[in-house]
């Protein structure tokens, strides 16, 4: 990008210096709006930031505050933003090892272990990856939102291991957030299936939402909302809810009994791989939530002993593609497939 900042700070505010911001010929007339429309992409600054800002008298012209987001504005005022350090966050950092599959000044990609929360919650206070990347990353996270944290754009369960990108900076939490937004970033999972999905299942063909499309790849669309009784799991609707689109393609069969799935997301929601394919009938295996209590036959001999007392649901996050967002880079990572999972498939492999 070919914008600079009046003084050394280039990430959205977090470490601290001033922007001037001209306005322009064809700018709106009000105050915040106008600033939302000239402020230099590469800043990050968002209107709600910005109007932020405002109120709290970081907005000056000519050395005067400017607290009015309605102020009106003419074409060639200059106005200084004062852009203050990043505040410290009440998350302690804590010194949990990470496996990075890259980093820059602006985002981090992390091969994420089972059993791994992504952020604090009432029921996980720490030992998140959160917790971990305050660690990890220390002074080199320019702030979020005028914290100085990490920004987590997506998420995977706790139990799912696999790629998670999260901004270090500003600029790239807004690039990454809309990118996934737009459904131009890349997500393939692979998943260890009851039964075989199969284009020749009539039952499977009569279920609403179920298409297939060339090559046996199966199309999964519905709505998914909360659970009505249970407010920690997610459920298929169809009159409300958020549009929520899977794709499954059969990898490899294990006597018809399990199979090896890629997954992949045309959109991110809640649990929704999970969720999509227990209502197709070919829940994941170890998956304690949605799977309720099937079994693996026998005829899968030690592969249905080792299924059946795998401890969490066998998903993992194999690739995540995306455009870079300060550079315009494409990225392309692949995480291969944890011991665990590679233990089960062997073992299924092996009947």
């Amino acid at each position: 990008m070919d914008d600079t900042f009046d003084e050394e700070d280039e990430g959205g505010g977090g470490a601290g210096g001033s922007l001037a911001v001209t306005i322009g010929e064809d700018a709106p007339v009000r105050l915040d709006k106008a600033l939302a429309a000239a402020v230099p992409e590469a800043a990050a600054l968002s209107r709600s930031r910005l109007m932020r800002m405002i109120a709290e008298g970081a907005v000056s012209r000519d050395g005067v505050a400017v607290t009015d987001p309605k102020t009106k504005v003419a074409a060639g005022e200059v106005y200084t933003l004062r852009l203050d350090p990043a505040a410290a966050v009440e998350t302690l950092a804590e010194d949990i090892p990470l496996t990075v599959v890259w980093e820059d000044a602006d985002l981090i990609v992390i091969d994420k272990p089972a059993g791994m929360v992504v952020h604090p919650a009432p029921g996980s206070p720490s030992g998140t990856l959160v917790n971990a990347l305050l660690h990890h990353c220390g002074d080199t996270l320019s702030g979020i939102g005028g914290e100085r944290r990490p920004g987590i754009v997506h998420r995977i369960d706790k139990d799912t291991t696999g790629l998670l990108v999260v901004a270090k900076s500003d600029r790239a939490h807004h690039g990454l957030a809309r990118q996934f937004e737009d459904h131009s970033v890349t997500r393939h999972y692979l998943a260890v299936v009851h039964g075989v999905p199969s284009a020749a299942d009539p039952r499977l063909r009569g279920l609403r939402g179920i298409s297939f499309e060339p090559g046996g790849i199966l199309r999964i669309a519905t709505g998914l909302a909360r659970h009505k009784t249970d407010r920690q799991r997610q459920a298929v609707v169809w009159e409300s809810g958020r549009h929520a689109v899977t794709r499954v393609r059969v990898v490899e069969s294990f006597g018809g009994h399990a199979s090896l799935v890629e997954c992949w997301l045309e959109t991110g929601r809640t649990h929704q791989i999970r969720v999509h394919l227990a209502y197709a009938g070919h829940g994941l295996v170890g998956d304690q939530t949605y799977g309720g209590r099937r079994k693996l036959g026998s005829a899968l001999g030690q592969g249905a002993e080792v299924g059946n007392a795998f401890p969490r649901q066998a998903l993992h996050a194999a690739t995540l593609g995306f455009d870079h967002p300060v550079t315009g880079e494409r990225l392309e990572f692949a995480s291969p497939l944890p011991a665990d999972m590679a233990a089960l498939i062997g073992a299924l492999r092996a009947r």
